[in-house]
């Protein structure tokens, strides 16, 4: 997944000092989904932005924190029929996707971000990169 996140920040021309990106359990998401966003269910993806794009070079930079839930990246995989890995490397790019200004709250904003992350997501299959190691 590291190789992943490399690319993705290269390719989006992302400069930062730190990013998180945590894997969490079915529980922890629904627990930062209720606490955040008042909604108790599970989801896939949350991003909390921190520092502000474009990176400013005096000082330490944090993009932000991404959790990510592979239980559901899993059960999506299995219910449509795709690789899990590559469902997985969906979610962080969405993820990155968010913490760099995208937004999916609007149909139209929704469908532009969508365009992005499969974009993104054509890049990273060319480089071999959705199969994992």
């Amino acid at each position: 997944m590291k190789k992943v996140v490399f690319f993705l920040f290269e390719l989006l021309q992302i400069k930062t000092d730190e990013v998180s990106i945590q894997f969490v359990s079915e529980k922890r998401i629904s627990q930062l989904h209720a606490l955040f966003f008042q909604d108790p269910t599970p989801t896939d993806c949350i991003t909390f932005p921190i520092d502000p794009i474009p990176y400013k070079p005096n000082g330490y930079h944090l993009l932000g924190e991404i959790f990510i839930c592979p239980k559901i990246a899993k059960q999506y995989a299995e219910k449509y029929h795709i690789n899990p890995f590559e469902e997985l490397c969906r979610y962080v790019v969405h993820g990155v996707l968010h913490l760099i200004g995208f937004e999916d709250e609007r149909p139209d904003l929704r469908a532009q971000m969508k365009r992005k992350e499969n974009a993104c997501l054509r890049h990273l299959r060319q480089r071999g990169l959705l199969e994992p190691n």
